[in-house]
């Protein structure tokens, strides 16, 4: 089975389980399988490919979007919606799916990355209604995963090269295609 079928199905069941998810004990366990879940994807296509420069990347655009999600987290005093803690900013399960979804979108390309960017997008979506963090933590979260993956991922194949730009007056992508 290729790897873009494996995608399509993942993303699939993701979305069939995220459907079934009516409850926060259930989408606070979604999240938690979503946001693990991309992490070990993310580590286990570049092995599964002997792509030790992917696994290399995903490790350090995971590694950074969690270490500046935790430092986030214990700096910053802003609590829960449930209460529980002063640990709701940034949501690192979020930054960790983004980071993961990114690396193997720049990495493998959009037939991984559209999926992976699906379960991410339903993590988010899941710490809010489980009532663990609100949307200001999710987008945060989601914006440190995604510029951590631009920073330290490359293409597998270099023929085609996005990067992205942001200057005070505006922003974009550039697209460069090799043949």
């Amino acid at each position: 089975m290729k790897l873009k079928q494996v995608s399509i199905i993942v993303g699939g069941l993701a979305l069939s389980c995220a459907s079934h998810a009516s409850n926060k004990e259930s989408w606070e366990t979604f999240s938690d399988v979503g946001a693990y879940g991309l992490v070990g994807i993310a580590a286990a296509v570049p092995l599964y490919k002997g792509d030790w420069e992917g696994f290399k990347q995903a490790g350090f655009s995971i590694g950074t979007a969690s270490g500046i999600g935790l430092i986030g987290k214990n700096t910053i005093d802003a609590e829960r919606p449930d209460g529980s803690d002063n640990k709701s900013f940034p949501s690192n399960h979020t930054a960790n799916a983004f980071a993961s979804a990114t690396t193997l979108h720049l990495r493998y390309g959009w037939e991984v990355g559209l999926p992976a960017y699906g379960i991410a997008t339903l993590v988010g979506v899941g710490r809010v209604q489980a009532d663990r963090h609100y949307w200001r933590d999710v987008a945060a979260g989601a914006a440190l995963g995604m510029v951590s993956g631009w920073i330290f991922t490359e293409s597998y194949d270099s023929s085609v090269q996005i990067l992205p730009w942001v200057t005070s007056n505006g922003a974009g992508v550039n697209v460069a295609f090799a043949w």
